[in-house]
């Protein structure tokens, strides 16, 4: 905890105390200029935390959801309403857990999920950055996958007589 008045890093705990039973209160002292403060602690069980590829736990995000949502979408004909629709629908999901601590990896999959559905283009454009690929045929085997459910989804065409004699 750095010191309010002169910024050094060196604070000693002079005393702890339990402020409401939800939150602890603790003196401390500067240990370069004696400086006493008063902080408090809360533990934040009830807000959602996400752990990045690297170990780091941050805070969940809906904005920094929201606008990796928005640069994947970015020049689509996805409407406002079907991004607010697709936020909530990660953020409930995540919600629903039974665990305050989700992957960054589970929010990717959540996104790529519903926005496959949603644009192919966009979900390509979001994969691309999630998956953070390295060789063109990284992207090439996606985008394949996605044109093979494609032509898997459409019912066949009719043929036209006509053309045969």
């Amino acid at each position: 905890m750095d010191c309010p008045d002169c910024g050094n890093e060196r604070t000693r705990v002079i005393d702890t105390t339990s402020a409401d039973g939800t939150s602890v209160r603790r003196r401390r002292e500067c240990q370069r200029c004696s400086f006493r403060f008063t902080t408090y602690e809360r533990p934040e069980w009830d807000s959602l935390q996400v752990k990045k590829r690297d170990g780091n736990i941050e805070s969940f995000s809906r904005e920094k959801l929201r606008a990796g949502i928005e640069r994947a979408v970015e020049k689509r004909h996805v409407s406002e309403a079907d991004v607010t629709a697709l936020v909530e629908a990660v953020e409930s999901e995540l919600g629903n857990r039974e665990t305050r601590i989700v992957s960054s990896s589970l929010v990717g999959d959540l996104v790529s999920e519903r926005l496959r559905e949603l644009d192919q283009v966009a979900y390509i454009r979001f994969v691309s950055v999630y998956k953070a690929f390295s060789e063109p045929e990284e992207f090439l085997r996606e985008l394949d996958a996605v044109l093979d459910a494609e032509l898997d989804d459409d019912p066949p065409h009719p043929t036209d007589d006509t053309d045969n004699p």
